[in-house]
């Protein structure tokens, strides 16, 4: 059974505890990278770099579809797009665990009912709170409105820099990335797809 730490003064509100094989896992990178994880101001970093990717990762211990099942279907007879765009977000690429920090645009096109808005921001983080990379957040955030809410059509775009590439490798920042995942009418449809890009800003 793993050795626990208790709370700390990095975590007043009694949290559960870091598994000791954690907090050396981090202390061998410190030391690899070429620190003393003994020194004054890296005695609590383990811990604390524990807790924070638990934050950063708790998109695991949740089901994003679960913001989706509340729906409204007096809509006044409304039938056109439904758009969130600039909806801020953070993850880590999977490959280097390296922040991916971008903005979405999330539309779709309902049938006969509607979700409360920040439902879909809800849906995008829940997925972003994972390891990721880019095309698959897109194309998940895409998939789970599409199962859903049944729409006619749903459009996901989003725009995100890369700190594997801007901080490290190449290094070369200003650059972002932009992917899209189109399904219904948005993809059969070419005016459809023009007209939900346009409102998106692309």
């Amino acid at each position: 059974m793993s050795s626990l730490v208790g709370p700390d003064e990095d975590n007043p509100r009694g949290k559960p505890p870091v598994p000791q094989e954690v907090q050396d896992a981090i202390r061998t990178l410190i030391r690899w990278t070429g620190d003393d994880p003994e020194r004054e101001g890296l005695l609590d970093t383990p811990q604390r770099v524990a807790r924070a990717w638990k934050e950063y990762c708790q998109g695991y211990g949740e089901d994003p579809a679960i913001h989706l099942s509340r729906i409204f279907e007096e809509v006044g007879g409304y039938d056109e797009v439904v758009l969130l765009k600039d909806i801020p977000f953070q993850s880590h690429c999977e490959h280097h665990m390296a922040p991916i920090i971008g903005k979405a645009a999330i539309a779709y096109l309902p049938r006969d009912h509607v979700v409360g808005i920040s439902k879909l921001a809800r849906v995008l983080h829940g997925f972003a709170r994972r390891l990721q990379i880019q095309e698959r957040l897109t194309a998940e955030v895409a998939e789970c409105i599409w199962n859903h809410l049944k729409p006619h059509g749903v459009a996901v775009v989003i725009e995100a820099s890369h700190a594997c590439m801007t901080a490290r490798g190449v290094r070369t920042p200003g650059v972002s990335m932009v992917t899209s995942r189109m399904m219904g009418t948005f993809r059969d449809d070419e005016r459809s797809r023009k007209e939900v890009l346009s409102l998106m800003g692309y």
